[in-house]
């Protein structure tokens, strides 16, 4: 059975979607660079391993990936899940696993990499919004794209109503994203993803 090891920074509500999907894998540990991220708790409960490294006590970003990949490499995982994870990763980092680290951005990428991503939507007039799931390259929000959900912007949504529809679409397409990869079903050619068994293309549209 594979593992995994979950990176979250905050709540973790991605990694209990993932640990509630009943996969075939084994989530080894989830890791915090906060000590107070509410996701641990959720973690604990649920008798898996938490570790913190807390990114303020590093003088460089260079220093704390060292000692996050320290922390990632006892656990000797098949896949790094960034679920939340709000720190930027240098590429020394995301060499070190490569073709078995993805992310859960809430856009649909290319579109509002980086932060702010609803505020970005709704200022922009965007019709479809939504999240996506990738391969981690050296470039911010980028990488081969493994599925993406869109949901409709409608009138009169704020930041928080729009984010909420988004993220229920995150919940889906992270634990889907992972079961494929520990099935051995995703393969990169030519920087596009293939699901092997799967029609193309990987893509869940929400009506509401």
């Amino acid at each position: 059975m594979k593992s995994i090891v979950i990176l979250i920074s905050g709540r973790g509500s991605n990694m209990r979607a993932i640990v509630e999907a009943g996969l075939p894998a084994r989530v080894a540990a989830v890791v915090s660079n906060r000590a107070d991220a509410l996701g641990l708790d959720f973690a604990r409960s649920r008798g898996i391993r938490t570790e913190v490294v807390e990114h303020g006590g590093y003088a460089s970003r260079e220093a704390f990936d060292a000692a996050l990949a320290a922390v990632i490499d006892a656990h000797a995982p098949d896949l790094v899940v960034l679920a939340g994870f709000m720190r930027i990763l240098g590429p020394q980092f995301v060499a070190r696993y490569a073709g078995r680290l993805i992310n859960i951005h809430p856009a649909l990428l290319p579109s509002f990499p980086g932060l702010a991503t609803h505020r970005g939507a709704l200022k922009e007039g965007v019709k479809i919004h939504g999240c996506t799931v990738h391969f981690v390259t050296g470039d911010l929000d980028h990488g081969p794209i493994i599925v993406q959900a869109a949901v409709p912007v409608l009138a009169g949504d704020d930041e928080e109503a729009l984010a909420a529809r988004v993220l229920r679409q995150e919940h889906l397409i992270l634990p889907q994203a992972v079961h494929w990869f520990v099935e051995g079903r995703l393969v990169i050619d030519n920087g596009m993803v293939r699901v092997n068994g799967m029609p193309e293309p990987q893509f869940l549209f929400a009506a509401a």
